[in-house]
């Protein structure tokens, strides 16, 4: 202010030069990688190596390196004469198969990117998809090319069933040349569509670079071998699709494609077994719906990932193998930070620290660096950082913002995450911007009110929504748990032992799993409405004599409840002094 009397007070910053230099040795993560190659040439390094081993493995069939490559190649060849190149794209609408995988591998060495298409997507929602990324070329079968909106873009598309022996006939099963590819490391590997705002897709543009920094970081934290065999998880339409193949191809193991069908519970378990599965990518609320008596013992490596991660999944999986909590949004190439978990772990696990070549930035709402301790929005920078979001250039320089911490010209991205940095180094997950919510005056954090929760004996799982009922919000708590631990009651009384009273749910939901998206993560938009059974009430009985009954009328209007009984808490039903 000496220096500057003109100076916002709200802009200067908070952390002396020691502490700065702490953030600072937080993000040294530069580590040396082939930043000349594209990720398809680390899969055809591996093909050279060793021929072989054995790459893909659907139902009864098993392709080795070698096989795979020129399968992948022949397509490729078929692309190039189409006129397929660099940042082009090549939309891919294929169910899990080693047509899906040969499909993948050809786009990316044909040069192009390949956008997933996932055939159990509504129509509308597909034709949005197709006139926004505009392919030269659709690759599917028969019957689900039949299926595909009709749209302005399909047509002038070249579409080609990829199941037919014959397309494929008398091309050359060599990789394509580099020269032939005019292809660089900025180029787009793949488009993947993430759910937007306006109710409109986003389209991802994530880059081959991102691509190979991700995979050299895999080779330090998830420790894949040759002997390694990886499971193919994930939903085509998601990255992380991507980051199964990218850990099993690009470093000569297994990939491992369960057949059709939920894969959830005990098909889970017997696939992983069935198959001697050594590494998996499933999500906290997979991996908590398996059997109690699931062991597991083949899993050598076991990342959570996609949600948050809690201290009885880490203390039920991490014996026995390397168990690791991930985190990192499609925008940051799949993956940013990891953490090691540890048995011991009693609290929610954090997400760890930044993977190589990645800086993570905790900034307050002016833009300034967070002490340790404290929370504000997650940035990411670094070599995976994906170009924007196709056609949309307002929402690109929205959430891709200039890095005032990086060389000039170095971009970040705005997560809307909420984080704290560790003493140690790691970073702690505090939930999404936009689950923070305000009711009566008060901005409450939903994720401490579940970790609250969570920390209750006998409850598993835990989710708190902020639900408009009419004119009132009120806090609905859904968990997975044990019957007798879960009563409304119970829980209130646990609860009020740790929170301030306008933190407490109105309602109570025990559910027997919570509900899953495609893509295994939670998803909020299908957890239920509150009944009556749900709320913090004693057994009803009903008012007796005038007053009783009058004071429950008007309870039933301002709470918008169908009954109240006389024994009844009007603050354990959602209301507050400002309703009284």
């Amino acid at each position: 202010m000496v220096e500057d009397d003109s100076a916002c007070v709200l802009r200067l910053p908070l952390l002396p030069d020691t502490e700065h230099a702490r953030l600072l040795a937080f993000n040294a993560t530069e580590t040396a990688f082939d930043a000349e190659l594209c990720i398809h040439q680390l899969f055809e390094q591996q093909a050279r190596l060793r021929p072989e081993a054995t790459a893909l493995v659907f139902e009864q069939e098993c392709l080795s390196y070698a096989a795979l490559n020129a399968r992948a190649n022949q397509l490729a060849h078929h692309l190039r004469a189409l006129g397929v190149g660099p940042d082009t794209r090549v939309a891919i609408c294929l169910p899990r198969s080693t047509e899906m995988v040969v499909a993948l591998l050809a786009t990316l060495k044909a040069g192009a990117a390949y956008v997933p298409l996932d055939p159990a997507y509504p129509a509308q929602r597909l034709a949005f998809m197709l006139e926004d990324c505009r392919p030269r070329v659709v690759l599917s079968n028969a019957a689900l090319l039949d299926q595909l909106p009709a749209t302005r873009s399909l047509s002038r598309a070249t579409l080609l069933d990829i199941t037919l022996a014959q397309l494929l006939q008398g091309q050359p099963t060599d990789d394509l040349p580099p020269s032939a590819r005019r292809l660089h490391p900025a180029h787009l590997a793949y488009i993947i569509y993430t759910s937007g705002s306006t109710g409109l897709p986003k389209g991802v543009m994530v880059s081959h670079r991102g691509l190979c920094n991700l995979a050299q970081a895999q080779i330090r934290a998830f420790d894949a071998q040759p002997d390694s065999r990886v499971l193919q998880f994930a939903s085509f339409s998601f990255d992380g699709c991507i980051f199964e193949v990218v850990l099993a191809l690009a470093h000569g193991a297994s990939l491992v494609l369960p057949v059709h069908g939920p894969l959830v519970g005990e098909a889970l378990v017997a696939c992983i077994d069935t198959h001697q599965i050594t590494h998996a990518i499933l999500p906290p609320a997979v991996l908590a719906g398996l059997p109690g008596e699931a062991q597991l013992p083949g899993l050598k490596t076991l990342v959570t990932s996609g949600d948050v991660s809690n201290a009885a999944l880490v203390a039920r999986w991490s014996s026995g193998r390397r168990l690791l909590n991930g985190y990192g949004p499609t925008e940051s190439t799949v993956c940013a930070t990891t953490y090691v978990c540890d048995e011991q772990q009693l609290l929610t696990p954090p997400i760890g620290q930044p993977i190589a070549n990645t800086r993570i930035h905790i900034l307050d709402a002016w833009g300034q660096p967070c002490p340790i301790g404290v929370a504000g929005e997650l940035h990411i920078a670094g070599a995976q950082l994906a170009r924007g979001y196709l056609n949309r250039p307002e929402f690109t320089a929205e959430r891709f913002v200039p890095d005032p911490f990086g060389a000039p010209g170095s971009r970040m991205y705005r997560s809307g995450d909420l984080a704290r940095w560790r003493a140690d180094g790691s970073l702690d997950f505090l939930g999404r911007n936009d689950h923070q919510v305000k009711i009566r005056g008060f901005r409450i954090e939903l994720g401490e009110i579940e970790a609250a929760l969570q920390a209750c004996p006998g409850v598993r799982e835990a989710v708190v929504l902020a639900r408009q009922d009419g004119e009132h919000k009120r806090l609905v708590a859904y968990l997975v748990a044990e019957e007798e631990s879960a009563s409304p009651e119970a829980l209130r009384t646990q609860l009020s032992t740790r929170l301030p009273e306008y933190m407490l749910p109105a309602a109570y939901v025990r559910l027997p799993a919570l509900p899953l998206t495609p893509n295994g993560k939670l998803d909020r938009q299908a957890l239920p409405e509150p009944d009556a059974s749900a709320l913090g009430t004693s057994a009803y009985e009903p008012p007796q004599g005038p007053l009783e009954e009058t004071l429950a009328a008007l309870w039933c209007e301002l709470l918008g409840l169908a009954q109240v009984g006389r024994h009844d808490d009007f603050f354990a039903l959602g209301g507050h002094s400002l309703l009284a």
